[in-house]
This record gives C-alpha cells, structure tokens and sequence, in this order.
C-alpha cells in the first residue's frame, strides 16, 4: 500500500486588498482569472505606501492543475513564519500573533467561493535568534517553532482557498511586538488516496469474516445446557467491539461531507483498546485457579475499573481537540502553553501507564504458567490417548498466551508511536516514519487475533469416549472430552479450568 499520509508546501501569496472598507466579503485569489493584485515582497509595500491592514495572505488548496478528492479523508495544516529581524521591531517576550483567517471553498475554477470558516486565531510565538543581536545582522531569519493552524475531518470540496490577514492595532496592542513577518508557509497533510482505498478494502473484508465467526461462537455458546461463563462473555464482547471497528463506514464519506469522522474514528477506536485491555487482564485472571469469586466482573473492578476512568479522560481529552474543531478548524488545544502541557503530560503518562499495564499482565502470564506446569505431573498417570490429548490443549493454551502478549506489546508500541506521530507536526519534536504496513499489520493481527480466540474457545460438537486411567484431573468415566483444535468443553467451563481444578462459579 501507499505511504499513509503526503505533505505539500504552500507559500503566500501577498495580496493587496485597496478597498476603503476590507469588512466586505471579497476573496483574494492568488493566481488564475481572477488573481489578486499582488506584491513580491514586503518591503515593496512601503513606497507604495501599503500598510500591514492591507496586505493578504493568500493560499489556494491544492497547489496549481491538481484537485483535491474526498479520498484524501481529511487534512492537517501546520504553519511557519518567517520573521526577519529588525532593530527596531523585534519580537517581545511572551508574543501573540493574532490572525484573521477565512476559509473558503468551491467545486468548480469558475464558480464562486463559498465561506466555509471566519475566525480569529492567536497563536503563541516561540522563536530564537541565533545570531548576535547587532545592526549587521538584521534582516536575518529568526529560527521559530512550527504552529499548529487547521484541522478538517473531510475532503468533500476540490478547491480551498485561505485568506490570512495579520490586523494590527496599536492601541490594543494587537500584532504589536511580533517582529517583520516576511512570508507564511503552511503544509498541508492529507491521507493518500491508494491508502484509503486499501484501507476500505480490508475493512469491507473483515467486516463479514468477524461477524460470521462471531455469531457462529455465540450459536455454539448457546446450544450448550449451562449459563454462559464470563470468559466466553468477554470474548463475545471483543468480538462486537473489533466488529464495530471494522464496519466500513467511511466508504459514506466519500459522497457525505461528514467531517465528524475523525472524531467517531476516535471514539471507535478507543471502546476497542478499553476492551481489549480489559479482556486480557480477564483472559488471564479466569484461568489462575490460586484467585477465587471468579466468574463475576466484580472481582476485576480494581483492573478493569482504571482502564474505564483512562478511557473516560481520552474521550474528554478527544472531545476539547476534535469535538471543538467540528465548529471551528483552528481550533487546537497546542495553541496555548497549558494546553500543550496537559497535551505532552497526557501522551507521557499514556505511555508510562501502559508500558506498567504490559509488566503486569507479563506477570500475570507468569503466573498462569506456573500454575499449569505444577498441574503437569497429573498427566503421567493418565492414560496415553488422554495425555496426549491435554498434553496438545497445554501447548495450545501457552502458545495463545504468548501470542497474546505479542499482540499487547505490539498494540501498546501502535498506540504510543501513533500519538507520537499525531502530535510531531504540532509540537515540533522529532518526526516518527510510520509506513502502511505498520497500520494495516496491527490491524489485521487485531482482527486475526479475535477470530482465534472465538474459534479456539468456541464449544466443540466433537467428542470421544473416555478411557479407564483418568489420572489426577477426578474426570469422571464416560465424560465427554473434545479432541479438536478448540479449549472448550462441550457442556462444561474450559478444559484448562478442569485442568487446574477451577470450576466456574455460578
């Protein structure tokens, strides 16, 4: 598949708007028909006399002879100043740049624009000058941080246009202190179009796969003569949240300007990890026999219950950054120094929790080992189709086990290299790669994951006769034992349950 995402450098056009009054709506375009008149530099501006209040900043999205498709699912602007350095203007402590930024779209080089967003947008100045700061050097660049500027959910237009003015008002102090801005560039982040196809591809496949497989699980649950037990619950739920996740809905947003769907991307994607998380801490917790009062969720409120209040913040957190944005694009949360600060402290922390959240569940897999290898010295008095048989449910039951701490470590490493890549462009660290194979792999372990687990724990309708020797395990004669590729008894909790003497509590 194509690389995930492509970015494309924009320069201002420097617009001259003559008008009398600038409130009228009139949209400077920066080249084609009906180009705005337009100066090189700013210092042609003062012989011309042309003030700051009448220069345009102008950016039209994409750049000459392309179109942009609604394929491209969403796009990311991030922006750059370049301020040269005068003597007499230089840039104060603590600076604001405030900025008058319409948006403007149109599906047609002919038609009108349309105002899509007006707003007024601050953002906080974070530049150093390198250089002494003496009369020789002026005219040099200052060295700034890139700042975050737009965010939109959907593609659904084929031209955009921006219009950035940088009012200034002395009175007010607004724009006063920022130094002489020479040029604005922005760049623009987008989904690839190959990608999303691929994307799309994958999830009208799956979709069917784990729903199939999902209600064939719960048809076998059923059949059976007992309640189902919490494990089997748990795994159906892991099933309908990775079902959920895979239902293609975004093929609709290629015909509907939905730019909620980012934010329902999120949402959808955050109820999968809070259930992933909490099955594997369940998953584990059900099968070490030294624990007691399972089989009921409430003995699991003390692990579970965290994941839920984590899940809880992420969703705020989401809702103040891309719930704002779906009224206002410009929106971001990286704007201001407390919100850059709880941004940072929350992807640390994230992290942090989950590299502790992956040490426990190591230890708990720990645990679980041990238990079954002291059961192991039952198997010798059995017989030797019987011990053959609980020998290969051992082996398979260790080797899902370790295949699911793969599955952990490699979602924990998808999750933190994910936020780390979201925020690069807005927080100016340092730039993560991540390559479309990393994106759809993880997707498809997570999917090929949960068929296994639904088909592994699925009760079997195949079963053979017991034989005389039934060893340590108090199996009683004429027990109807599988002997397939599942863990589950027929009419009974697992085998590893029998098997390490922990039957389920009704």
């Amino acid at each position: 598949a194509p690389g995930p995402t492509t970015a494309v450098s924009y320069m201002s056009v420097k617009c001259v708007d003559v008008r009398k009054n600038h409130h009228k709506t009139k949209w400077f375009v920066p080249w084609g028909p009906n180009h705005c008149h337009k100066i090189r530099d700013i210092d042609e501006a003062i012989p011309k006399e042309i003030g700051a209040n009448d220069i345009v900043f102008s950016v039209h999205i994409p750049l000459p002879s392309m179109e942009m498709s609604p394929w491209f699912q969403f796009m990311l602007f991030i922006l750059q100043l370049d301020i040269a350095f005068k003597l007499n203007n230089q840039i104060r402590e603590n600076a604001e740049v405030s900025m008058d930024v319409s948006l403007a779209y149109r599906d047609d080089m002919f038609a009108e624009w349309t105002e899509m967003a007006h707003e007024r947008v601050p953002r906080k100045l974070k530049c150093i000058f390198t250089s002494p700061k003496t009369p020789e050097h002026e005219g040099r660049y200052y060295e700034c941080d890139v700042l975050p500027f737009m965010e939109i959910g959907s593609v659904a237009h084929k031209y955009y246009l921006l219009n950035i003015r940088l009012p200034v008002n002395e009175k007010k102090k607004i724009n006063v202190g920022i130094g002489e801005i020479k040029d604005i560039r922005l760049v623009g982040i987008h989904q690839n179009g190959g990608f999303t196809k691929v994307w799309f591809a994958m999830k009208t496949f799956l979709t069917p796969s784990i729903f199939i497989i999902m209600v064939w699980y719960w048809r076998r649950i059923t059949m059976l003569s007992r309640p189902p037990v919490l494990l089997e619950k748990v795994i159906f739920a892991l099933g309908i949240s990775m079902t959920f996740i895979n239902i293609p809905v975004e093929w609709f947003s290629i015909g509907f300007d939905w730019t909620w769907m980012l934010l329902f991307g999120d949402i959808r994607q955050g109820i999968f990890y809070a259930m992933l998380l909490s099955f594997w801490i369940i998953f584990c917790g059900e099968h070490m026999m030294d624990q007691h009062e399972r089989n009921h969720i409430a003995g699991y409120w003390k692990q579970v219950g965290p994941i839920a209040v984590g899940s809880f913040c992420l969703f705020i957190f989401d809702m103040c950054e891309r719930g704002v944005q779906l009224t206002n694009p410009f929106y971001s949360i990286w704007t201001t120094d407390v919100g850059t600060e709880l941004a940072m402290a929350f992807i640390i922390v994230a992290g942090i929790c989950l590299c502790l959240y992956f040490l426990f569940l190591c230890f708990m897999v720990f645990q679980v080992f041990r238990n079954i290898n002291g059961k192991q010295s039952s198997l010798p008095a059995m017989s030797k189709v019987r011990r053959l048989h609980y020998e290969g449910l051992i082996f398979r039951f260790k080797f899902l086990m370790l295949i699911t701490l793969a599955c952990a470590a490699m979602t924990i490493i998808f999750f933190i290299v994910s936020q780390v890549t979201e925020g690069h462009w807005k927080w100016g660290g340092v730039t993560v790669q991540v390559n479309s194979a990393f994106f759809t792999g993880i997707y498809g372990m997570w999917n090929l994951y949960v068929f296994a687990l639904m088909f592994l724990y699925a009760p079997s309708h195949k079963n053979y006769g017991d034989d005389q020797s039934n060893g340590d395990l108090r199996v009683h004669n004429g027990e109807e034992l599988q002997l397939t590729t599942t863990i589950t008894h027929v009419d009974g909790p697992t085998e590893i349950y029998k098997l390490t003497r922990k039957e389920a509590q009704e």
